[in-house]
């Protein structure tokens, strides 16, 4: 079973899931080594690799790293085209649908649609929307995009269900790294009621009760990073709350 039609199933029985962002320039061998430990023990599904930029060339070392010590799918999650890596196992291949950047939304995806063709990683085409966080995050600033404000979750439903409609396979919200806000609840209800995809939703889960409120909105999966970087005893916290 493929890595997606896993995650539709579980999404359709209702299991909620949890990934760990591993941003390769903030993370050495030996800090990752304990992550990866109390990622095994608590049970999380995915690691998800990527980051804003690339300041370091340690993609491929990471992921063997994972894949010696865990048996925990990696799943790109690429900030730009020099974050492609075949040792992975999937990639969302992200289209910033929340923005009107046309170099987000198709144009980069052209240039590394060979690569992928020619590589073993399950392609998961993904709707990524930014949503406003109470500051300007990497993400936004690097995309040049204006994320969707968090008190217009119409918008955000009607951008979803575009996605939706356009063929993506899952929609991923996002509040960006270090987010100030999470994704606002009542977006994350009002989009999961919109949309019949997997919803991902990353950005300013720093707490336990944030994750549980998440999962209790609608979310069927949550990506926390930043959190985890100033804190790897959350990992735990945050499992036990799915």
């Amino acid at each position: 079973m493929s890595l997606y039609q896993l995650l539709l199933k579980d999404t359709l029985a209702g299991k909620k899931k949890f990934a760990i962002l591993i941003d390769p320039d903030k993370y050495s061998l030996e800090s990752l080594s304990r992550v990866l430990k109390q990622g095994v023990n608590a049970g999380i599904d995915y690691f998800f690799l990527g980051g804003s930029l690339l300041m370091h060339d340690n993609q491929s070392q990471l992921i063997a790293h994972i894949k010696e010590a865990t048996a925990i799918p990696v799943v790109l999650f690429p900030g730009n085209n020099m974050q492609l890596n075949h040792t992975a196992d999937g990639i969302l291949l992200l289209s910033l649908i929340s923005g009107r950047n046309p170099d987000m939304l198709i144009g980069r995806h052209v240039i590394s649609a060979p690569y992928l063709k020619a590589s073993n990683l399950e392609v998961i085409s993904t709707g990524y929307m930014l949503i406003e966080s109470g500051r300007t995050t990497s993400v936004s600033y690097m995309s040049n995009t204006t994320p969707i404000p968090a008190h217009k979750s119409d918008i955000a439903a009607c951008t979803a269900m575009a996605g939706e409609m356009l063929g993506m396979k899952l929609i991923y919200m996002d509040a960006g790294s270090g987010a100030i806000n999470p994704v606002p609840l009542a977006m994350i209800s009002k989009v999961k009621e919109s949309i019949g995809l997997p919803l991902i939703i990353g950005g300013g889960i720093t707490s336990p009760d944030l994750a549980k409120a998440a999962y209790s909105a609608g979310a069927d999966l949550l990506v926390v990073g930043n959190g985890i970087e100033h804190d790897p005893d959350l990992i735990a916290r945050i499992a036990a709350v799915r």
